[in-house]
């Protein structure tokens, strides 16, 4: 699919699904309850219960952790990220494992739009550099590409934005 083409068939929803093409545009933001972890080098760096969600059509949810969440050091290199039109001003962060750093593997809105205030500071993290990530206890899987960072889990269903052929929609 070239970046011109329009809206791909979403896949077909089964009992308890969720399909992205359902989520709202501009994005939702809604708190999580479920235990979200983030591990990288056989440690935890990252765990929560207090969580939050931006759902946007095509995109699997992307999660959010308060800062207090994640192991003290794990964050480095804060600077200047790019712009969501739904969030504002990013900042990215490196990740870091002991003696490893992995670059912009995380990022903050310190000062959102009026409509994301809630997360501000939270921290978002890339899930495919990491060891694993999870929501409760599915384990995810990165959505597709660099660019993005949602976190796809059984029950969420596609096609997902973020592969090659994807930018158009």
């Amino acid at each position: 699919m070239t970046w011109l083409q329009g809206r791909p068939t979403p896949d077909p929803v089964g009992p308890g699904e969720e399909s992205v093409w359902d989520y709202p545009r501009p994005p939702r933001l809604e708190p999580v309850r479920q235990r979200l972890r983030v591990v990288l080098g056989g440690a935890v760096i990252a765990e929560t219960e207090a969580g939050f969600r931006v759902l946007e059509t095509s995109h699997p949810p992307t999660y959010y952790l308060p800062p207090g969440a994640l192991a003290a050091g794990v964050l480095a290199n804060p600077r200047r990220g790019g712009i969501c039109e739904w969030k504002g001003q990013a900042v990215l962060f490196d990740v870091r494992d002991g003696d490893r750093t992995i670059p912009a593997a995380a990022w903050a809105y310190p000062d959102p739009t009026p409509d994301f205030r809630a997360i501000a500071d939270y921290v978002a993290v890339y899930a495919g550099p990491m060891e694993a990530c999870f929501v409760g206890p599915d384990r995810v899987t990165p959505q597709p590409g660099t660019f993005y960072g949602g976190w796809i889990t059984p029950g969420i269903v596609g096609p997902f934005k973020g592969g090659p052929g994807t930018m158009g929609w």
